[in-house]
């Protein structure tokens, strides 16, 4: 298996109401925590209605569920995209158990679903392959699917969705080929009755809509095999670390520089871990080598790095870990999904749409910018992005602190 790589490429949105990384966030959901630093938390449950009955779904059945055997769900791009499917994943399963599910996604992210009980089979498309498109749609031909959900609203997923031949192809209103589907849901925000939305209730609710039970707003979750479990074993005693030491995870790199916190930053970060009895290891995918040499060289205590992990392994090692901290980011949302206590550093991003959606200690640490969020690509206002580079260290090690208490104090509460 290949290490993984770093997409640089931005997550297509699901819906014209929630442009991605773009449009102005001003509040969480749920509640969060708002301090003088703009450090963020979400804590407790993803579902923040207070609500602990059955769930629901957000509409009426729109066709006759009991005779649905085989479901296509396409979910296209990146880690995050496909990290933050899997509650959508488990709430299908839940509400069909008996049936096949089916998910198709880029051939490099498939590993991130690798012992998933909530998929039947795993379909791969290359990414600008026109060879690996028409095969692929050949197969989710012959499968004979009673629904497609597109949770990805791009022109490659929706035409695979047509392509599937699926009795029902369900998409957004809002997507540019709408008409490839012959189910179309209104804004997310009017099903969930909230202005801002979240990337996984943006997909959540397009389930909702048809009729499946979402309304508990399920959390991301990944699962640790038992093979990437061995080889990282290997790993951490490689590097001594192998007698159940705690430590903390740090990922530096990010797909653009106005998401990426100075890997200098993440070096004082490191001192103040190693001070609290954490050990930290850093991880990057090949080519982001740069940016983990940097850490490293400005840390005064040791860093352990990792360039080479695959998916799997980047999850196991963020499970096992007391701590993540790091950028805006993929592997980000694979910690958040393992329930690993976390510190987010947001630049551009859209923290509304893009936090992690866990139900673990964590908060998001960002400037508060008038011109924040946008894309990101490039930085409009200023000859370098100051949303990210304004954020000083101490506003993070604070959320440390403060993530770090909390999930000692979780854990004291589970013991009892």
């Amino acid at each position: 298996m290949k290490p993984y790589r770093h997409s640089a490429e931005p997550s297509a949105p699901l819906s014209s109401t929630s442009s991605g990384h773009s449009g102005m966030s001003t509040t969480l959901t749920p509640p969060v925590m708002e301090v003088t630093a703009l450090a963020e938390r979400t804590t407790a449950a993803v579902n923040d209605d207070g609500d602990t009955s059955a769930p629901r779904p957000l509409a009426a059945d729109r066709w006759d569920w009991s005779g649905v055997r085989r479901v296509l769900v396409v979910r296209l791009r990146s880690i995050g995209d496909t990290v933050l499917a899997t509650p959508s994943l488990f709430a299908l399963r839940r509400f069909l158990p008996q049936a096949r599910i089916d998910l198709l996604v880029e051939d490099w992210v498939a590993p991130l679903l690798d012992g998933s009980p909530d998929v039947d089979h795993i379909i791969t498309i290359k990414r600008r392959d026109t060879a690996s498109r028409l095969i692929v749609a050949g197969q989710l031909r012959a499968a004979r699917y009673d629904v497609a959900f597109n949770l990805h609203g791009g022109s490659t997923a929706a035409l695979l969705t047509r392509a599937s031949g699926a009795r029902h192809r369900v998409g957004y209103a809002s997507y540019r080929y709408r008409h490839l589907h012959n189910h179309a849901a209104p804004p997310a925000s009017q099903l969930w009755q909230r202005d801002k939305t979240h990337s996984a209730e943006q997909q959540l609710a397009l389930l909702g809509w048809t009729g499946v039970p979402v309304s508990d707003r399920p959390p991301a979750r990944l699962v640790v095999t038992a093979d990437a479990e061995a080889r990282v074993a290997r790993r951490l005693r490689d590097v001594r670390l192998d007698g159940g030491q705690d430590f903390a995870l740090i990922h530096p790199a990010a797909a653009f520089d106005s998401k990426t916190w100075a890997a200098e930053n993440f070096a004082r970060v490191a001192e103040y871990l190693s001070a609290r009895g954490l050990t930290s290891i850093t991880v990057a995918a090949p080519g982001e080598e740069r940016v983990v040499d940097a850490l490293r060289n400005h840390a005064r205590v040791p860093v352990v790095a990792f360039t080479d992990l695959t998916l799997p392994e980047v999850t196991t090692l963020a499970a096992r870990a007391r701590l993540f901290v790091g950028n805006d980011s993929g592997i980000a949302h694979i910690a958040a999904a393992v329930r690993t206590p976390s510190v987010i550093v947001f630049g551009s991003s859209n923290v509304a749409h893009w936090r992690p959606w866990t139900n673990a200690p964590a908060e998001v640490v960002r400037e508060e910018m008038a011109c924040a969020p946008c894309p990101g690509y490039t930085c409009a206002e200023f000859d370098m992005p100051q949303c990210i580079r304004r954020i000083p260290v101490e506003r993070v090690t604070d959320a440390v602190a403060r993530v770090l208490e909390e999930s000692v104090g979780r854990r004291h509460d589970e013991r009892q």
